[in-house]
């Protein structure tokens, strides 16, 4: 039997490329990617020639430069001699200081609502409802700005504390004033001193060998209270009896960390009204506490919806068969509902901690000194560097973004259902 083969079959040829659909879709991506590499080196090439022509070749020698700014709210040692970079450092930290204040209390606020969007009761769900849509509709920038203005004309001045008119909050500890509130502020009588890192470099800073302590006790009780609850975790899955840990769990992080600051000789550090304003304390600016506020406000308006739409992607049976073992409402939300929520919430949550964290971004409309107040705004209009300006700041924020989202995703996937 003679075989009718095609004398051309298995050969290559230039127009299989195109007529041949087992190469035409990876020809058509090769082609766009090389279109597309020609129009980057076009534009990169295109914006350093026309640098060139101004006498501005992309240079990143402007951050050793002397910053010539003070900055108003800041967490490490600074004066207007340091450096741009240093002044960024600030920045970042100011910026990373609201976005964890702004996560956690949006979370919270979030849950809270959302938890009560669904309660039986009409006046406190509704409650709930006129909020969510009082702040979802409303531009967050107007938050800031209103809120802002409250804080400024409603709270006393500090002249009025030595007037009588206004007195400090709990127990003359806490001074809330139209300029900031002061709350006090933890010293160490048998303190250890600090660790200086990175010498007089522009990202030099001390480290309290104080707070190492403690964080180190404190997470090594974390970490023993955990392994307590994986013990009794084993103990329930082979015997269906779960012991009571709790008091265990609650003793090795409370009280090794107790003792650890009584060794240390912890005591407060009270502000007090001296001159024309208060000493003394741990002092935040009312536009810190403005821009946390509204995002946090904001942003919870947001969870709470997620929340809501999780708690109801649970099937309504789950809480009829907790109802049915004899569990509480608040057992069973805490215990059933949420747990299997959780899948439903924490993706879009993801989402709304980004965003918090751009919107912090807006930070300069009240004066709070954040990465984009000072790289992109002081610095950048003192040295005319747009281009390497914005260049840094989009790489903070995507830096900073990919975190949380990576964080995140790793929590997502430490809390998903597993199966037997």
């Amino acid at each position: 039997m003679t075989s009718m083969t095609d004398p051309h079959q298995g050969q290559f040829r230039l127009s299989m490329l195109l007529y041949d659909s087992r190469y035409r879709s990876m020809t058509i991506q090769i082609v766009a990617l090389i279109g597309f590499l020609i129009l980057v080196f076009w534009l990169i090439s295109n914006t350093a020639q026309n640098l060139a022509e101004l006498g501005k070749e992309p240079s990143f020698g402007f951050m050793s430069e002397p910053a010539g700014y003070d900055i108003n709210q800041r967490l490490l040692e600074y004066n207007s001699q340091d450096t741009h970079l240093r002044a960024s450092l600030m920045g970042l930290l100011n910026t990373l200081l609201v976005a964890v204040m702004g996560c956690i209390a949006a979370t919270i606020i979030g849950v809270i609502v959302g938890v009560l969007r669904l309660s039986p009761n009409w006046i406190v769900s509704r409650l709930a409802a006129v909020y969510v849509e009082m702040f979802r509709n409303v531009p967050v920038l107007l938050w800031i700005v209103f809120i802002m203005a409250v804080l400024i004309e409603t709270l006393p001045a500090p002249s009025a504390f030595r007037k009588g008119e206004a007195s400090m909050a709990l127990w003359d500890s806490v001074a809330i004033t139209n300029r900031g509130v002061y709350i006090p502020e933890p010293l160490f009588s048998n303190s250890l001193g600090n660790i200086h890192l990175l010498g007089q470099s522009s990202l030099r800073f001390d480290v309290s060998l104080d707070l190492l302590a403690i964080a180190a006790v404190f997470l090594a009780g974390i970490l023993t209270s955990m392994l307590i609850k994986r013990r009794a975790d084993a103990i329930q899955e082979s015997t269906g009896d779960r012991p009571a840990t709790w008091y265990w769990r609650l003793g090795v992080v409370v009280i090794p960390t107790v003792i650890v600051l009584t060794i240390l000789g912890l005591h407060w550090g009270y502000p007090e009204l001296k001159g024309f304003n208060f000493k003394g304390g741990t002092y935040m600016r009312n536009s810190l506490i403005a821009l946390w506020l509204a995002l946090s406000l904001y942003t919870g308006a947001f969870i709470a919806e997620i929340v809501r739409a999780g708690i109801l992607a649970v099937s309504k049976g789950q809480s009829e068969a907790a109802g049915a073992l004899g569990l509480r409402p608040n057992r069973t939300m805490s215990l059933v509902i949420l747990p299997q929520a959780l899948r439903v919430i924490i993706p879009p949550l993801i989402s709304n901690y980004l965003n918090l964290t751009k919107n912090s971004s807006l930070a300069i409309a009240v004066g709070y000194m954040d990465i984009t107040g000072t790289l992109g705004g002081i610095t950048m209009n003192q040295t005319g560097r747009e281009l390497e300006t914005v260049l840094l700041l989009m790489a903070v924020y995507l830096a900073i973004s990919l975190t949380i989202s990576s964080v995140m995703n790793w929590y997502n996937e430490s809390v998903k259902l597993k199966e037997r």
